[in-house]
C-alpha cells in the first residue's frame, strides 16, 4: 500500500470535490480521466484535487485569424503588444505578437500570444504561427464563455505563457504553461516543436516516421520510468500498473507534446491529470539517446 497522501480528511474532501466535478461541463474524454482520479485516489488513499480541463478543437487558420482579429478590434482589453524579445537564433526569432488582458470582479485573464518569424530583414511569418494563433483561440474562447455565463459568484483565472525550451540550428521548441486557477488549480502544457528550415510544426508521430518501432520504444521507456519512480518513491503515482488497469497509461499516441533538452534528448510533456493524479502536477519525461538515437 502506497504512503498517504494528504490523509486528514482525505475520504470527505474527495467526496465533495466530485460533486464539484460532476456540475462543471467538460469534454467527455477529460470526463472519464477525472473518473479515473477519483477512483484511484480513492483506492490509494491519495487526496487528487479535480479542476475543469478542456478538449483542443480544430479550426481552420482563417477562422482562427478571422476570431482574433475581431477580438482586437470589439474587446478593448485585448491588445497588441508586438514586444520584440532577444534574437534566439539564426534563423528564427521569437515576439510576443498579442496579450490578451481582462479582469473582470474575480475573472482574471492573462494570456501571450508568441510568434516566431524568419531573419531575413523582413520579419517573414512562418507556417507554425497559424497553429499556435489557433490555440491561442481556445483559451480566449474559454475565457470568454467563462465570462458570459459568471452570475458575479464564481473565481476563475486564466494564466498563459510561453518560453523557448529548444533553439538548435534545426529545431525551435515553444512551450506554453497555462493555469486554470478556479477552488484550485491545474496546469495545461502545450508545445510546439518547429523545424526552423520550413518553419512547419513537427507532430511526435511525424519526427519518428522513419524509425520503425520508436514510438513503442518510447512508450516501452516511459512506462519504465514510471515503474522505477514508484518503487523509488511512494510518494509517486502514475496511471500505470494500477488497480485500475482499463485506465492505464497504455502507450503514446504520435500527439503528445515534445522537445529536446540541451543534450538533444527527447522530452515528452505530459498535461496534469493525464497520466498521473493531480497533485502530482504537468510531468515530463526525459528519453536518454539509447533508446531514440540522434535527431
Amino acid at each position: 500500500m502506497k504512503q498517504e497522501h494528504l490523509k486528514q480528511d482525505e475520504s470527505k474532501q474527495i467526496d465533495m470535490l466530485k460533486q464539484e466535478y460532476e456540475h462543471i461541463p467538460v469534454p467527455e474524454e477529460a470526463r472519464q480521466r477525472m473518473k479515473a482520479g477519483i477512483a484511484q485516489a480513492k483506492k490509494e488513499q491519495k487526496g487528487v484535487i479535480i479542476m475543469k480541463s478542456f478538449k483542443k478543437t480544430g479550426g481552420a487558420a482563417v477562422a482562427a485569424m478571422l476570431t482574433i482579429t475581431l477580438l482586437a478590434n470589439l474587446n478593448p482589453t485585448t491588445a497588441n503588444a508586438m514586444e520584440q524579445i532577444p534574437l534566439i537564433g539564426s534563423i528564427a526569432k521569437v515576439v510576443t505578437f498579442r496579450t490578451f488582458e481582462d479582469s473582470r470582479g474575480n475573472l482574471q485573464a492573462d494570456i501571450k500570444v508568441p510568434q516566431v518569424t524568419l531573419d531575413n530583414g523582413q520579419d517573414t511569418q512562418v507556417p507554425a504561427n497559424k497553429s499556435i494563433e489557433d490555440y491561442a483561440n481556445e483559451l480566449i474562447a474559454m475565457y470568454e464563455e467563462e465570462v458570459a455565463k459568471d452570475n458575479g459568484q464564481g473565481h476563475y483565472g486564466l494564466d498563459s505563457s510561453y518560453k523557448v525550451v529548444t533553439d538548435t540550428d534545426r529545431y525551435l521548441c515553444i512551450r506554453i504553461d497555462t493555469t486554470l486557477t478556479m477552488a484550485s488549480g491545474t496546469q495545461f502544457v502545450k508545445i510546439f516543436t518547429i523545424d526552423k528550415s520550413t518553419g512547419n510544426v513537427i507532430p511526435l508521430k511525424e519526427l519518428l516516421k522513419d524509425k520503425p518501432g520508436m514510438l513503442e520504444a518510447v512508450s516501452n521507456n516511459i512506462k519504465q520510468q514510471m515503474t522505477d519512480q514508484m518503487a523509488a518513491d511512494d510518494n509517486i503515482i502514475y496511471f500505470y500498473n494500477s488497480e485500475m488497469p482499463e485506465d492505464d497509461f497504455k502507450g503514446l499516441t504520435g500527439d503528445e507534446s515534445y522537445y529536446f533538452n540541451d543534450r538533444g534528448e527527447l522530452v515528452i510533456a505530459f498535461a496534469e491529470y493525464e497520466v498521473a493524479p493531480g497533485y502530482m502536477g504537468a510531468v515530463d519525461f526525459t528519453i536518454p539517446a539509447s533508446v531514440t538515437g540522434t535527431f
